[in-house]
């Protein structure tokens, strides 16, 4: 840090800001795939519900 100069010196709250926005962009990437399998697992029991009713 002391290698730095006063102009281009980047605080810790200013890199802690950059890593959490990638990560915050990162993040939407996954669990498609797990929400797809929750939304056919409530679908085949709403089935399976009205088949019994039936």
């Amino acid at each position: 840090m002391s290698d730095e100069s006063p102009e281009n010196a980047e605080t810790r709250q200013d890199r802690r800001d950059k890593k959490l926005k990638k990560k915050r962009e990162r993040v939407p990437k996954h669990g498609y795939g797990l929400a797809e399998m929750y939304r056919r697992v409530i679908l085949k029991r709403l089935r399976g519900a009205r088949r019994r009713e039936q």
